[in-house]
């Protein structure tokens, strides 16, 4: 694994902080909006991800981390806004056109051909093929040499992901760790500059996890920059160079990973009003089991039952629950005292 750069990272040109100018970014967003009716879930002012290193985004659910991955993928349309990938501005350029200039993505929920085989989805990742054009097509002498190059890069990289012996099976048929693989190894078909990865361990298994993180990290060390949006703080401090805090839809921190795991911020953005609380603190406690503050917005109140009374039922399943909290469920409990609590409430979800 890298170690965290210093607390007066070479990677900022100025003071760590929102929208904090970088010595050589390869991403820059100015005055990015997106709104929903009347929801502005992206609203922001600046940001610039630094050239060769990973970046994490991270925030509570809901702070548009997602929604500003669309956006800068051309996978959706701002309000307002402008960027620019390796100084090539990127308003109003549609997604496919991103990806060839070498900013790529993977997705929350991954996007696999389930009716084609692995081999052949990796194909499909690899740019400028001669015989996409539809009247070279029926002219094989002109892209079968082309053809056997891309097969074997595609064949390495499967090696390179573990997944070689799969090859020959439907992309479809994978379970959801090794259709991360399949799309990490497909986005690096094209040899990008820069690699998107969206929430990339979430639904992964213990194993796969860890092969997960040593290819994110193989991915700098052979010249990539990586910007990720994850929950699982361990993970981000211990791979990420430089986070980025999201909070209702605006860039809230910046800096090193010690820096923004003690920013005030921060703390104000997962904990909410328990801003006593040191961050590190909860999310090691949540780990062990031993903070009693789970989320209840699936409990359901039975008759004669308090609040407290539920919420008890669900701590006493929060050694269960632990990780999932860890990895971005806000601990937000519940007292007696907090407003729109009682017994008028009885039969409502609590969040």
């Amino acid at each position: 694994m890298t170690e965290n750069v210093s607390t007066t990272s070479p990677l900022a040109a100025e003071a760590p902080g929102p929208g904090c100018r970088k010595s050589d970014p390869i991403l820059v967003a100015s005055d990015v909006t997106r709104e929903f009716g009347g929801l502005k879930a992206v609203d922001v002012d600046h940001v610039e991800i630094p050239r060769g290193a990973i970046t994490a985004l991270i925030g509570p659910n809901g702070a548009g981390k997602t929604t500003l991955f669309n956006l800068l993928t051309g996978f959706d349309n701002p309000n307002n806004g402008d960027w620019a990938f390796d100084g090539t501005d990127l308003a109003g350029v549609p997604a496919h056109k991103v990806s060839r200039l070498g900013e790529v993505r993977t997705f929350q929920l991954t996007k696999v051909l389930g009716r084609m085989t692995v081999l052949e989805s990796m194909k499909l990742g690899a740019r400028q093929q001669r015989g996409e054009s539809f009247w070279a097509a029926f002219l094989p002498f002109l892209w079968s040499a082309q053809e056997k190059k891309i097969e074997k890069r595609a064949i390495g990289l499967l090696k390179r992901f573990g997944l070689y012996e799969k090859r020959n099976a439907y992309a479809g048929s994978m379970s959801g760790g090794q259709r991360k693989l399949l799309e990490m190894a497909r986005a690096l078909m094209c040899d990008p500059q820069l690699v998107m990865l969206d929430e990339p361990m979430a639904g992964v298994n213990p194993a796969l996890k860890q092969s997960l993180l040593g290819h994110i990290v193989g991915l700098k060390d052979g010249g990539v920059t990586v910007l990720f949006v994850e929950h699982d703080m361990h993970m981000v401090h211990t791979i990420a160079d430089w986070v980025i805090v999201m909070a209702e839809g605006r860039i809230v921190a910046e800096g090193t990973p010690d820096v923004v795991m003690d920013d005030p911020a921060v703390v104000d953005a997962y904990l909410g009003s328990n801003k006593d609380r040191d961050l590190g603190e909860v999310i090691d406690g949540i780990r062990a089991g031993r903070v009693k503050q789970v989320d209840v917005s699936d409990v359901r109140l039975e008759k004669d039952e308090s609040v407290i009374e539920a919420q008890q039922e669900a701590v006493e399943g929060a050694e269960d629950l632990g990780e999932e909290l860890a990895e971005g469920q806000r601990p937000a409990p519940l007292s007696a005292t907090d407003p729109g609590v009682g017994p008028e409430d009885e039969g409502k979800d609590k969040a």
